[in-house]
């Protein structure tokens, strides 16, 4: 009987320390998260304001014939949800933003 308590012993010993392993693991992850997403900046890509379509980030660049779109996010080709004005785009919780302009130029 003795043989198998302490066999118990060492396997509830085992799960505990792998649980604490996952739980430190899972604490260090948010803290990353929250770190990446302190940002104030919006998250920004490259658009024609006249079709919304999103472009290559060099179209943005100077003489290119994109601008700067901020937040909001890219659905099957096109901006939305965000705005071409900087200012009018907040950035808010983990990873994410909200918008508060309009999606057009």
């Amino acid at each position: 009987m003795d043989d198998t308590s302490s066999t118990n012993t060492a396997t509830t010993r085992r799960r505990m320390r792998s649980g604490a392993v996952a739980l430190g693991g899972m604490g260090l992850l948010a803290a990353t998260l929250v770190a990446c997403g302190s940002s104030d900046e919006p998250d920004k890509r490259c658009a024609s304001r006249s079709t919304l379509d999103h472009l290559n980030n060099k179209d943005c660049k100077s003489g290119g014939r994109g601008s700067w779109y901020y937040g909001g996010s890219v659905s099957r080709g096109k901006v939305t949800g965000g705005s071409f004005d900087k200012s009018a785009v907040t950035r808010g919780g983990i990873g994410g933003h909200s918008s508060s302009g309009s999606s057009g130029g």
